[in-house]
């Protein structure tokens, strides 16, 4: 059955888009994740002008509005009503025309400038990252052995925990409808959406949160991914119960990290709180937040090993705040 709405809502939806710069917005959206100074460069109209169309566009639930930290970003609503009218009337919308043309490249030029600076921070970072990568496994084996524990899909969503970089999203693009990666760093997602840009990967989006207080309603997930993250927390458990909360009933908590290790350098060079984790820590923390394990997977290196371990989450799960009571 057709997804109906009430005859006054859908014309505020079509009142909030009958306005030429409104539409060259949702088509800007549609494409990438925008702020609003990165709109009025490539609209060549004022701040105030612009932030009053992406207001109405908003409250009309064609465009999502999200913060990160001072800055707002929007994009083309994911989900509802106003996201399946918003991606038809962009669809409707000739990319031949001159004024969209224009937009577009613009466009381009903005997420040029957004690639060279996310570059200019990897060449800053880089040595670090490098001098930890050749202490363990091959990254391409650690991803592949994450696709393999996930399964085929295709799934309906997917939540990236710590996504740094964006690679993890890029390497579950094809698997989902839609892969959202969350962080901290201001610095890593412009680092990640400059990659998301360059793969060509419209499905896959980041946001910066908390994760121990993630931004997301419970049952929102398929699956959830927590990679090389758990060894910078105070409290990992509380991370997995967070990570438990958001996943749908059957949903997949993949969960990468190293064995116990005695390198003390990364506590004191790299700011890494843990050495390593049991597998009995794990599999404790999974439980106590109504997950259950599944079998773990050992990826030996030299001299750090690493592990995957994998959970599923039970339809009747327990109350995750008895996390605060296992191993930390």
């Amino acid at each position: 059955m057709p997804d109906l709405e009430p005859l006054d809502l859908l014309l505020e939806r079509l009142r909030a888009a009958a306005e030429e710069t409104r539409l060259r917005l949702l088509v800007l959206c549609a494409d990438s994740e925008l702020t609003v100074s990165d709109l009025t460069v490539i609209l060549g109209q004022s701040q105030p002008r612009v932030s009053r169309h992406l207001k109405v566009l908003c409250d009309a639930g064609l465009l999502e509005r999200f913060r990160e930290g001072s800055w707002a970003f929007f994009r083309l609503s994911q989900r509802g009503r106003g996201a399946t009218l918003a991606r038809g009337l962009v669809e409707r919308l000739s990319l031949q025309d001159p004024q969209i043309q224009l937009d577009l490249e613009r466009l381009h030029t903005v997420k040029h400038a957004r690639s060279e600076s996310a570059a200019r921070y990897f060449d800053e970072n880089a040595a670090d990252w490098d001098r930890i990568r050749i202490l363990h496994v091959a990254e391409n084996e650690v991803e592949a052995a994450v696709l393999a524990h996930l399964g085929p899909g295709p799934f309906k969503d997917i939540l990236d925990i710590g996504t740094g970089t964006g690679r993890l999203l890029d390497v579950l693009a094809a698997r989902t409808e839609r892969a959202i990666g969350l962080d901290l760093s201001r610095e890593m997602l412009a680092l990640a959406r400059a990659n998301l840009d360059r793969a060509g990967h419209k499905n896959c989006s980041v946001r910066q949160g908390d994760l121990y207080g993630l931004p997301f309603g419970a049952d929102s997930f398929d699956a959830v991914t927590i990679h090389q993250v758990l060894h910078f927390l105070e409290d990992p458990g509380r991370a997995i119960a967070e990570a438990a909360r958001v996943l749908r009933p059957g949903g997949r908590l993949i969960i990468v990290d190293f064995a116990p290790h005695d390198l003390e350098e990364l506590r004191d060079r790299h700011a890494h709180r843990r050495l390593g984790f049991p597998q009995i820590d794990v599999d404790a923390w999974c439980e106590a937040a109504g997950l259950e394990p599944q079998e773990s997977q050992v990826l030996p290196g030299k001299p750090l090993t690493v592990i995957l371990w994998s959970a599923q989450r039970l339809v009747l799960a327990p109350n995750p705040s008895s996390a605060a009571e296992l191993p930390r």
